[in-house]
């Protein structure tokens, strides 16, 4: 029995897609606003949505990053902690629910290794015979399962690994971009962007104040999918390497 991606799991449902949701949401904030067309303090003479047009497209050219998410979706829970850069290494977990957490390292383009913990082991064969989930659980356990990056089952784990993926699909135009206070974000000055939105959600970027105008965090209140998202170590090298042969299950 080969096992299902993270992405393939009913319970799941695309984290990749729920992240590419929540940085679009965010970034649906860029557009024009009815401020001063030359404000005062950080970025002087750009609008909110100038502003906000301008971090996007710095985080998207960035060589590499780490993405933090926490966010809720359908009333569950997921969390993922992701680095990647633009030579196609990625690594990090994935959590959903109360504990349910998969591993992920991509070493190069073309595979895609994952480990499963215990709970989401327990998950993939719920409803098997007690023979498939002794083989299961003999053959995965503490063990990487190798993917192609072409298959399906990977497919939204390797949609994580990259900014043109989560970014790929932000839309431009919107109205009622904000400027707020300025603030720290992660120990670096940022300055807050907000777009409130007529249905109770609203949505604030942080952006750096200082050097590359980088998205630093992105939280949205209210609605059915809360939750906030940090963007961090940007240009720093990704600790992506495959593992040892041994350490890979023999799915045969």
């Amino acid at each position: 029995m080969r096992p299902a991606s993270p992405s393939s799991h009913p319970r799941r449902a695309a984290v990749a897609a729920l992240l590419c949701a929540a940085v679009a949401a965010g970034a649906a904030a860029c557009g024009p606003s009815s401020e001063d067309a030359k404000p005062a303090g950080p970025f002087p003479g750009l609008s909110g949505a100038q502003i906000v047009d301008k971090a996007f497209a710095a985080t998207a050219a960035a060589k590499s990053l780490t993405v933090n998410a926490d966010t809720t979706s359908e009333g569950e829970r997921t969390r993922a902690h992701v680095s990647f850069d633009t030579a196609g290494k990625c690594a990090g977990t994935l959590t959903t629910g109360t504990a349910a957490t998969t591993e992920l390292i991509r070493a190069d383009p073309e595979k895609v290794y994952l480990r499963f913990d215990e709970a989401t082991l327990n998950e993939q064969v719920e409803g098997e015979s007690p023979e498939v989930r002794d083989a299961m659980f003999k053959t995965l356990r503490g063990r990487w399962v190798e993917f192609p990056a072409s298959d399906p089952d990977a497919k939204d784990v390797v949609t994580m690994c990259g900014t043109k993926e989560l970014l790929g699909d932000v839309d431009q135009g919107a109205s009622g971009v904000v400027r707020g206070g300025e603030t720290t974000v992660d120990g670096r000055k940022a300055l807050a962007l907000t777009e409130p939105d007529a249905g109770g959600v609203t949505r604030t970027v942080y952006v750096a104040t200082e050097g590359t105008p980088y998205v630093l965090k992105m939280v949205t209140k209210g609605g059915d999918e809360p939750g906030t998202i940090l963007f961090t170590q940007y240009g720093k090298p990704v600790a992506a390497k495959a593992p040892a042969p041994k350490d890979i299950a023999d799915l045969d």
